[in-house]
Formats: structure tokens, C-alpha cells, sequence
């Protein structure tokens, strides 16, 4: 520890929340608000389910906070909303900021600025209607079909034909009315966190299931995570580079994960920015930083010294 507890003042964890990853986010803020508690900081758990916003905002300005970790997953939380909300009152805060949460939150516009910088991802079409599916279509199959703003593999599913694709676009547009379909890849997946500026050590995820879903991360005892990677450390070294570019030009900043798969005939292909991964002793982030050497109350401490400069 560089710094005394003392220097972060009091601390909000922000969990839970109203998005469908909700079970998920109380996990995480639990996890984050223990380890802060060990290191002797003074941090409290604030959901804002809870209560009306104005009144969840006036406790946060009246309650003697220095500063906000957030552990919310999802809409409301990590796509820029209580971003905003925590920047009008002057709060700092963990994570990416209002731009760079709302661009890793929306799937399709990260995209196209991916695309825009010359990065490589996936060919895509966004669908708003069912008279959008042939031009899904075009894409070739199979598809994965996902909500375009939403987390966790929640509403995702590959399609291998037209009938196929009507239902999961209609699953998906129960999420969100911006459903996206993306040309589905052949490959093993990557997963590179970012701490500070740095990428951690690539974690390869592996699962018996059609893809990694929800119940893959989540309920699955048949996943398996890779960490060494597997890879050569020069291979291992390009996702990494690639992650971080990705990350920077997304707008996003202090810690996060990138998600990546290796095509086989077109290489690494990026598949999204988590700007507020999960934060479990189980998930991906903590993994990754073990791998590096970190213990996970470490891990926390560090990303909430990213919020010193903004005091």
C-alpha cells in the first residue's frame, strides 16, 4: 500500500442496481466493499434500487463520501448513467468515465469506432425490426444474435438459419430495442483486463456449450479458464497490444476487460469493452491480476487509487 486508508476518505460502493445483472453486481459490491473493509478504509454500501435517484444522490452529497467505487453491472451503472449523475456533483469515481462507459456499453457504436480506427472486429449488422433480419442474413450464418447494450451473454444466442434468427431476435429485443448481429466466429476466446494503463495476462476461456453464455460464466462447473493462456508469449503479446488500443479508443480509462477471439482465418477479432467487469474472488479481473501476482484486496486497493487524482 502506498497511500493510508485514511487518504480515500469514505468510500461508497455502489451495487446492486436495477439492471438484469443485479444478482451478479451485489456479488461483486459484497467482494469489493469486504476488501476495502480489510485494508482498514471506511467504505459503505449503497444501492440505488433502494430509493428515488434524487434521493440516492442527495445521501451521496450530504453523507460525507470522498469518492465512489462502482460495481454496478450493466444499464444504469456502467453505460455512462451514474457516471454522469456522480460528475454532477463532483464525486469521484472508479472506472471509465461518462464517454467511455456509454461506448463499452453500446456494442454496435464501439463497433463501428473499432472499425473506424482500422481495428479488427467482427462483421456486423445492427437490427432495430424483424425487416431488418435480411440484412443479417447477408452476413452469412451462422450468426451470434446479442442485445446491443447489455451484459453477462444476457439474451445472446447463435443462429445457424433464418428461422433461427426470427427467434432470437425476438428473445434479444426483450432486452433492448437495438438487437445486433454479428458474423459468428471460429476460434478460441481471450479475455485481457486492464489495470491502470497496463493489460494483465490473457485468460483463454474454454466451455463444452455452443458459446460462453450465461450459464457458462456464471453456472457451469464444465468452463474452464487458462491462465497461462496458452499462447506464445509474442502471440500473448499481440492480444494484449490489442486489447490496449481497443480499450484507449473506446474512451475507456482506470480498469476494465476486453473481450477477444482468435478467428482462424482472420486472426483476433474484438468482441467488447466490460468497463465494470465482474469483481468475485471467481472472476476474470481478479484471475488475471492473481496470475501477475496480485491478491485480490490488492487488486481493489489499486483501482481505487485510480481515483486519487480526481479528488
Amino acid at each position: 500500500m502506498t497511500v493510508a486508508p485514511s487518504a480515500f476518505g469514505k468510500v461508497a460502493v455502489l451495487l446492486g442496481g436495477h439492471a438484469a445483472e443485479r444478482e451478479v453486481s451485489l456479488k461483486s459490491g459484497g467482494a469489493v466493499l469486504a476488501a476495502l473493509l480489510r485494508r482498514g478504509v471506511d467504505a459503505h454500501p449503497m444501492d440505488p434500487r433502494e430509493e428515488a435517484p434524487e434521493v440516492f444522490l442527495g445521501r451521496l452529497c450530504t453523507g460525507g463520501f470522498a469518492r465512489a467505487f462502482i460495481v454496478l453491472h450493466g444499464r444504469g451503472g456502467e453505460d455512462g448513467v451514474m457516471q454522469g449523475a456522480l460528475e454532477t456533483i463532483g464525486l469521484p469515481y472508479t472506472g471509465s468515465g461518462v464517454l467511455g462507459s456509454a461506448l463499452g456499453m453500446d456494442k454496435y457504436r464501439c463497433k463501428l469506432l473499432w472499425r473506424g480506427c482500422g481495428l479488427p472486429t467482427a462483421d456486423f449488422a445492427l437490427l432495430r425490426s424483424a425487416a431488418d433480419l435480411p440484412g443479417a442474413e447477408h452476413l452469412g450464418f451462422p450468426l451470434m444474435i446479442k442485445p446491443v447494450r447489455e451484459g453477462s451473454s444476457i439474451g445472446m444466442a447463435k443462429v445457424e438459419d433464418a428461422a433461427g434468427l426470427a427467434a432470437a431476435f425476438a428473445e434479444a429485443a426483450h432486452y433492448d430495442a437495438l438487437v445486433l448481429a454479428e458474423r459468428w466466429i471460429s476460434g478460441p476466446e481471450y479475455t485481457c483486463a486492464i489495470l491502470a494503463g497496463e493489460a494483465l495476462p490473457v485468460i483463454r476461456l474454454e466451455t463444452p456449450r455452443a458459446f460462453y453464455d450465461y450459464e457458462a460464466k456464471y453456472q457451469s462447473d464444465s468452463t474452464r479458464y487458462l491462465c497461462p493462456c496458452g499462447l506464445e508469449p509474442e502471440a500473448e503479446a499481440q492480444i494484449q497490444a490489442l486489447a490496449l488500443d481497443a480499450f484507449t479508443a473506446a474512451g475507456a480509462s482506470g480498469w476494465g476487460r476486453v473481450d477477444i477471439m482468435v478467428d482462424q482465418e482472420l486472426g483476433p477479432q474484438l468482441l467488447e469493452v466490460n468497463t465494470v467487469p465482474g469483481m468475485t474472488d471467481h472472476s476474470l479481473v481478479p484471475m488475471a491480476a492473481r496470475a501477475r501476482g496480485l491478491g485480490f484486496d490488492d487488486l481493489v486497493w489499486q483501482i481505487l487509487e485510480t481515483t486519487l487524482g480526481h479528488a
